[in-house]
């Protein structure tokens, strides 16, 4: 019963205890600035990054029209192709979210 109660004893010291903190000294050494554009390339960017995005977008289109295609097709006797535009779906459908959500996505880590 004596050993029970030394080892909570131990066992409350050690939880108590503050652990050190590494990682506030390191943090507070390196420098974390906003992303910041180089002069004059903001616009271009911007105007690029729309370009692949609307490509990317008519991308997924065609690729929803492609499944759906495949699907019509192989509805008599290529069930096989009909099966790979069904599955084609959720892949064009992922693809189309990853670009939707590729901006938040990259925020929550700037």
């Amino acid at each position: 019963m004596m050993l029970l109660f030394h080892f909570a004893l131990a066992v409350r010291h050690l939880i108590a205890a503050p652990a050190p903190s590494t990682s506030s000294v390191l943090a507070a050494r390196v420098p974390n600035p906003a992303p910041l554009a180089p002069p004059g390339l903001a616009g271009p960017v911007n105007t690029l990054l729309g370009w692949w995005k609307w490509g990317a977008l008519v991308a997924g289109v065609f690729g929803l029209i492609g499944c759906g295609a495949m699907m019509a097709i192989g509805r008599r006797n290529r069930s096989s192709l009909a099966a790979d535009g069904a599955t084609g779906i959720p892949w064009v459908l992922a693809g189309l979210t990853l670009i939707a959500l590729s901006s938040g996505i990259v925020g929550v880590f700037a």
